[in-house]
Order: C-alpha cells, then sequence, then structure tokens
C-alpha cells in the first residue's frame, strides 16, 4: 500500500475530510520530512508508511477533541501535532513552538512549502515565550510529564482554554503529580488507525488567566 493509499483509508477511518489539496500538502510534508531526515535527526521514524501511521495520523486523530480557533504547538520539533492539524483545519492559527535552530529552519521550510498561511514558528523556549494573546489550545506530544507540560505552557492557554496532552499509556502517576490547581477534564482513549499502540489525550484545565 502506498502512503497516499494509506492515508487516504487512515482519514475515512477518523471521518476526517480534508479540505481541497489537503492530502497532497500531507503527502508533500512526509516527503518533505524524509529529505531533511537525511541530514538532520528530526524523527526517529523514517519509513513513509510508519511516518503516517505514527506522525500524521496519530496528529490527526485529537481533531474531534479539540474544535477550537487557536492552537500553540509546545516542543514541537518537526512539526507534530500542528502542521498536519494545521493542513486539515487551514481557519485555525497555529503556533509551533520549539527551541532547537535546526528544527525551526525544517519548521520554517515546511510553512513556505506547503503555503500553510494560518502557521506561525516561533524559535522560543515554551516558558519564555509570551505572545501578545493566548490560546485556546495548547498542545504537546511527547513533550514531558503532565507537571512539567503545565509548569511551562498555562501562561499560553486562555483562562476558558485547555491543556491538552498527546500520552501513550494511561498517565496515572503523571496525573497524580499534577498541581491542585490544575482540573483534569477528561482522559480519552485515541483510536489512531494503523497503529496498534496505546495513544490517550489528557485534557486539563487551570485557573489560568487570559492576557
Amino acid at each position: 500500500m502506498t502512503p497516499k493509499e494509506q492515508l487516504g483509508q487512515g482519514l475515512s477511518r477518523l471521518d476526517l475530510v480534508l479540505p481541497v489539496g489537503g492530502l497532497n500538502s500531507l503527502l508533500a510534508y512526509i516527503s518533505l520530512l524524509g529529505k531533511w531526515n537525511r541530514i538532520y535527526n528530526l524523527t526517529a521514524i523514517r519509513e513513509p508508511g510508519k511516518v503516517v501511521t505514527h506522525h500524521i495520523l496519530d496528529s490527526l486523530a485529537v481533531l474531534p477533541y479539540l474544535n477550537v480557533d487557536t492552537i500553540a504547538d509546545i516542543g514541537s520539533g518537526a512539526g507534530l501535532p500542528g502542521i498536519p492539524m494545521a493542513v486539515a483545519r487551514p481557519g485555525m492559527r497555529v503556533a509551533l513552538v520549539e527551541s532547537n535552530h535546526k528544527k525551526c529552519a525544517f519548521l520554517r521550510q515546511a510553512v513556505t512549502e506547503l503555503q500553510l498561511e494560518n502557521v506561525e514558528v516561533v524559535m522560543e523556549r515554551a516558558e519564555k515565550w509570551h505572545p501578545t494573546s493566548s490560546f485556546d489550545v495548547v498542545i504537546s506530544r511527547a513533550f514531558a510529564d503532565l507537571a512539567s507540560f503545565v509548569e511551562v505552557a498555562r501562561h499560553l492557554c486562555r483562562s476558558d482554554g485547555v491543556l491538552a496532552a498527546m500520552k501513550g499509556l494511561y498517565p496515572d502517576e503523571e496525573l497524580e503529580q499534577l498541581p491542585p490547581e490544575v482540573r483534569l477534564e477528561n482522559v480519552v482513549r485515541i483510536d489512531v488507525p494503523g497503529l496498534r499502540a496505546a495513544r490517550h489525550l489528557v485534557i486539563l484545565r487551570s485557573g489560568t488567566k487570559s492576557p
């Protein structure tokens, strides 16, 4: 099965309809990621088929639970989950926050080549970035434990917004370490097409004040 066929089947299973040109944009992103991976270690997963399941579909599978206007992707790395989300939802403003210079160079190139007008690349550590407006959702994928994520990212979230962490196994111990002012709203089990591994989306709310 080609990556295009695999991606098409996965999107159908997720019941996601991409905008015109969206499928080609995701395939171009996979290709660009492969080219850059030959020089820079952006991701340990290099086989296109696994990139589809482990990265693209994994990122898109949480979209139904995050129907919002603005998202900040903290520790974005190679643009995951932010870039697939931005392709799928062109009306959503997405900030890719990454402190590594080489990864930011890739993110800027990807945003340019894919013509993602709804994406901003921020080369900064999350805890040091203070944008003029806060976000509906601040999300992380394999970024840090929940308590650390909340500590560095909560100031970026609106007072009525959500801190969302993409996790593998159900994070029992990490949930116990959350500060008392942070409320667990839900832990959603995510079914990623073609990926035989546990996936959960942890949804948190806190007393963060919007600027």
